[in-house]
């Protein structure tokens, strides 16, 4: 009887759908933390409190695990922290701002800086199956940040001399390296300043009453 109790404790319960949210969870935690390479098989089972042959009956190795952990986990942080609340904005600018200035992940940020840059840098030149996926979720949020840009246009809340799809890629590119910089530096006032001037920058994307000039800020 202390045997089975035992063993029942360090495996999850008969749930599939359950088992594969926890070894995509596990797997998360670690890659962030450590990178693809760096994690090993037996680390993700015992954080999950899973067996091998759950972990084999889901995934077939552990590149198989790192796709799914892109498409859905990664892919799912980027469309809950930037699409989702761009697609129910009224103000684009304002909640672009807001996403930016956020500091709900800031201590994440700081000290593992941002997970699918991470991945796309440590796997994009190793693993063709892996770049395509990462490619795909910089592609959708591109994406919706441009058309997010496009509709606050049409709303006349942003310059109509503002180009989207640059604009997009710039603000993509300015976080990312704002990120990778407060990672290497360990610094949480210069992930804080570059996240403000990534927020003035915005600001002078708003269009005035009467068309595209600039508005001031303070």
């Amino acid at each position: 009887m202390f045997t089975a109790r035992k063993r029942s404790r360090l495996t999850t319960p008969r749930n599939p759908r359950r088992t594969r949210e926890r070894l995509l969870h596990a797997a998360f935690q670690q890659v962030y933390r450590s990178g693809f390479r760096g994690t090993d098989l037996e680390t993700i089972l015992k954080v999950a409190r899973v067996t091998k042959g759950a972990l084999y009956h889901h995934f077939e190795n552990k590149e198989a695990l790192g796709y799914a952990l892109v498409d859905e986990v990664i892919l799912g942080m980027t469309d809950e922290k930037w699409l989702q609340p761009l697609r129910n904005a009224q103000n684009p600018m304002d909640t672009l701002i807001g996403i930016i200035q956020s500091r709900s992940t800031e201590q994440d940020e700081l000290h593992c800086g941002c997970p699918l840059n991470n991945l796309a840098q440590e796997m994009s030149p190793l693993d063709e199956r892996f770049r395509k996926r990462l490619a795909r979720v910089f592609r959708e949020w591109h994406e919706g940040m441009a058309e997010a840009l496009r509709r606050g246009q049409k709303q006349g809340l942003v310059r109509s001399d503002v180009d989207p799809e640059e604009t997009a890629t710039f603000i993509m590119a300015a976080f990312e390296g704002c990120l990778s910089l407060a990672k290497t530096t360990q610094d949480v006032q210069v992930l804080r300043a570059g996240k403000g001037s990534m927020a003035r920058y915005l600001e002078s994307l708003r269009a005035t009453e009467g068309g595209s000039s600039v508005t001031g800020s303070d």
